[in-house]
């Protein structure tokens, strides 16, 4: 497991470098370097679960919210036809920057979960012992 955490601090901080040409990077920068703090601290065995679900509540809405927004993931299902998100790297539609930035997010929970959720079970097994 240690690897899969370590493998996605990489990964989460390869995506901020990412969304420095973004067109808000304010606000993408800090979503992904604080999943990648979370992978961090799972690698080093540390677990916050607070820290868990206050991403939760931050990712989980804004990628629903990501979902319905006007030329959002729904758009670019219905309207576009699933367009090609791939490409190219610069996202010359709204759709095509929205559902990329649902994507985005739907990554970070998996990750966050699969990591909450293995911590969570580790954490327990420690205590027991």
């Amino acid at each position: 497991m240690k690897l899969f955490y370590i493998f996605f601090v990489f990964v989460f901080i390869v995506f901020a470098a990412f969304q420095y040409n973004d067109p808000d990077p304010y606000l993408w920068i800090p979503l992904y370097l604080y999943a990648a703090l979370l992978c961090w601290l799972a690698a080093k065995g540390k677990f916050y679960p607070k820290a868990y679900w206050l991403a939760f509540a931050v990712y989980a809405p804004y990628a629903v919210y990501k979902v319905f927004d006007k030329n959002g993931l729904g758009d670019w299902i219905t309207k576009h036809q699933t367009q090609n998100i791939a490409e190219t790297m610069k996202a010359a539609t709204p759709w095509i920057e929205e559902s990329r930035e649902f994507f985005g997010l739907v990554i970070i929970i998996i990750v966050l979960a699969i990591n909450y959720f293995y911590s969570s079970k580790y954490q327990k097994a420690i205590k027991k012992n």
